[in-house]
């Protein structure tokens, strides 16, 4: 029986994967520009062996379409990754980097980057990093300090309440800055702050590919510890897992991993909460790789409707991605919380 669900599971997973496959394939070859299959290959092989390019047809698969789709499941990879680690290792729904503040000082820095010192590109990219990766310590450390002697469960909430409390001071901070730019500026900044696939290009995909060639092994050799975790940290510690060793690993990936995906598109809203309760949902148990897969299915979904169909609904408006995926992510928090007050009663 054990066997049959984990088979189960492992076939769910590879479902959502060729759901992944499909929706990216879809992103390339359809949309307000359609590209067959015979030319999509015939684009691609001209690229990679220096043959003739189709007029047209290869500057926007190749420069345009094929880069977005690529980092857009990249993103959403990264992204349902360290919600999937937050959650798990913290035992709390909500504790996904939107929550707990890791956006949040990716964001603060990056438009301190655009609206003080005028940066653009990989600059902001950088600072977006950097002010991810500082929050995080900040965060850490707080929760830490707030109490050395509670079990594992009073030191996920200290973390998400650190995390909350820090997030609304960075956004107060966002605030401010956004009413003292000139307009110019403040739209640059709020187009980074809804998370958008628009600046996405090979040089981008190149860095979030090897970032996640790196983290991607890290997770899944912290797997294990996680799944020992999720038993208590008393229960841990019996089975000879180092409690305080483990949750740092698994902070410093899942913080990476958000991070990184946020550089490269900025905070897209709620794939990270999203990610791993639909990915529960679907394999009935909780499971890193089906949630990276429907983080990169939500990202690349959400790119497709604001890129191609939004603009046929709203009069011609392209929507930031993160937009969209802010739209889902209410109604989805509306109907965790009903279902568990179902569950609980």
């Amino acid at each position: 029986m054990e066997q049959r669900g984990g088979r189960g599971r492992l076939d769910r997973t590879a479902v959502l994967a060729a759901a992944v496959v499909i929706l990216f394939l879809a992103s390339v070859l359809l949309g307000s520009y359609t590209v067959t299959v015979p030319d999509f290959f015939t684009i691609v092989g001209n690229h990679l062996t220096g043959g003739p390019k189709i007029p047209g047809a290869s500057f926007i698969v190749m420069e345009n379409k094929l880069p977005r789709a690529v980092v857009g499941t990249l993103v959403g990879i990264a992204f349902g990754l360290a919600g999937a680690l937050f959650q798990t290792m913290l035992r709390n729904p909500l504790a996904s980097p939107d929550v707990i503040g890791i956006s949040s000082g990716a964001s603060a820095a990056a438009v301190v980057a655009i609206v003080v010192f005028g940066a653009s590109g990989a600059a902001v990219s950088g600072a977006a990093l950097a002010g991810a990766l500082a929050v995080a310590v900040l965060i850490y450390a707080i929760s830490r300090g707030a109490g050395r002697t509670g079990r594992g469960s009073a030191a996920g909430n200290r973390l998400v309440l650190a995390g909350v409390g820090t997030a609304a001071a960075l956004q107060a901070v966002v605030s401010f800055l956004m009413t003292r730019a000139d307009i110019r500026t403040a739209a640059d900044a709020l187009v980074w702050l809804n998370g958008s696939l628009n600046s996405a290009n090979w040089d981008r995909a190149g860095i979030l590919f090897l970032a996640l060639a790196a983290l991607v092994p890290a997770t899944g050799l912290i797997a294990g510890p996680l799944r020992v975790l999720e038993l208590g940290d008393d229960a841990a510690a019996g089975l000879g897992v180092r409690v305080s060793t483990a949750r740092l690993a698994l902070v410093v990936t899942a913080v990476s991993l958000a991070a990184v995906a946020t550089a490269a598109a900025g905070p897209v809203s709620f794939v990270a909460f999203l990610a791993g309760p639909i990915g529960r949902r679907f394999t009935r148990k909780a499971s890193l790789p089906a949630s990276a897969m429907v983080g990169a299915l939500i990202v690349l979904a959400a790119d497709y409707f604001a890129a191609n169909l939004a603009p046929l609904l709203l009069g011609g408006t392209v929507l930031p991605v993160g937009v969209v995926t802010g739209a889902l992510g209410a109604p989805f928090l509306l109907w965790l919380l009903v279902t568990a007050n179902r569950k609980d009663a």
